[in-house]
């Protein structure tokens, strides 16, 4: 990773782009990858998506995908005091809520305010509390009464995002909120920047896309996959490091942070996808890891697989603790071998490649 390419990382990540609001962090993104493309281009909702034509006569269309949006909150109703109630914005954790800071993206710029935590001391029943449901939430900004708050440039419809931002660990970690999956958003650009400086273009053309609102359903990846109808499809998410105390491995399977990326098998992943990004794992001693699929993987690939006459797709998962909270935990060694095992695929193939299940 360059140093320009790591200030893009946390630039990103440290950008609001809540589901349904991404367009600040997708500007960046848009920036980014433009110098390392032959064309930019977005659809109605936002969905960003950057190209690189292949050398070959008839080049396969591969898409790489990723995801931009975040988790949030939502102003649901302000009180005549000056309270702001909240709903969800995607799943987040209203577990973990109270006393955080949030950043409300008002008409007037960004507003401060905290999510209300009543003290210890005269919260009723507190030995037999539970977690707050989301409408238990509200949100203080140091307003006295609602008109003060609507001068601010608050008002109901507005998001909220945690304000907390990245920052490093050890020697090899990075936390903070929005690794899911600003970090794809980082993948995918990086892997189309070391492509597109190679000694020669790759056969196959290449798409980065980074998907709106995959939070809430897959909407812009279902969108966008049906608009492009790429040849095949690598989606790029996190999934669960399972390596932390009092997690079920039984029940959740075996991930380690640091082990390097995920392979995902079954539902929507292609048996001759997967094994090629085996393959190419293999020739390239990059570390990989393994997760099973019974019924649906949970994100876009579910809905990009299914487009139209089918897109051959595989999902390839960077390892993430702590996920959906403000202290999201990857691995930058992890990171390096995600963009290494997509660059490396991407090398490989040929407009002579068919993945179809042989019957």
């Amino acid at each position: 990773m360059t140093p320009a390419s790591k200030k893009f990382l946390f630039d990103l990540l440290c950008t609001p782009s809540p589901t349904g609001f991404e367009f600040h962090g997708q500007r960046k993104w848009v920036d980014y990858t433009r110098q390392f493309s032959d064309r930019v281009e977005s659809d109605a909702y936002g969905t960003a998506w950057a190209t690189l034509e292949g050398s070959s006569k008839k080049p396969k269309r591969l898409m790489f995908e990723a995801h931009a949006d975040e988790i949030g909150y939502m102003v649901k109703y302000i009180s005549k005091e000056g309270f702001l109630s909240v709903d969800r914005v995607g799943g987040s954790d209203a577990a973990t809520a109270r006393g955080r800071r949030v950043d409300i993206l008002g008409d007037k710029g960004t507003v401060r305010g905290i999510i209300g935590n009543i003290a210890i001391h005269i919260r009723e029943d507190r030995e037999n509390e539970k977690a707050p449901k989301v409408h238990e939430l509200w949100i203080d900004i140091g307003a006295s009464n609602d008109k003060e708050v609507a001068k601010a440039g608050i008002r109901v419809g507005h998001p909220a995002v945690y304000s907390d931002t990245v920052e490093e660990l050890g020697p090899h970690r990075l936390f903070g909120r929005a690794l899911d999956n600003r970090v794809g958003g980082f993948i995918i650009a990086e892997v189309m920047a070391r492509l597109s400086k190679g000694k020669k273009r790759v056969p196959s053309t290449l798409i980065a896309v980074n998907a709106v609102q995959e939070e809430i359903g897959g909407n812009g990846a279902k969108m966008v996959a049906h608009r492009l109808m790429p040849d095949l499809a690598i989606v790029l998410d996190v999934t669960h490091a399972t390596d932390t105390p009092t997690v079920n491995m039984k029940r959740y399977g075996e991930v380690t942070l640091g082990g390097g990326p995920s392979l995902t098998h079954g539902s929507a992943n292609h048996i001759e996808i997967v094994q090629r990004l085996i393959d190419v794992a293999e020739k390239k001693n990059i570390p990989i890891q393994h997760e099973s699929s019974s019924r649906f993987t949970g994100t876009d690939t579910d809905v990009i697989f299914t487009q139209q006459h089918g897109i051959p797709s595989a999902l390839v998962s960077l390892p993430l603790r702590y996920m959906h909270s403000v202290v999201e935990m990857a691995d930058l060694r992890d990171i390096e071998s995600v963009i290494q095992l997509l660059v490396a695929f991407a090398e490989r193939l040929t407009d002579k490649d068919e993945f179809k299940v042989r019957l």
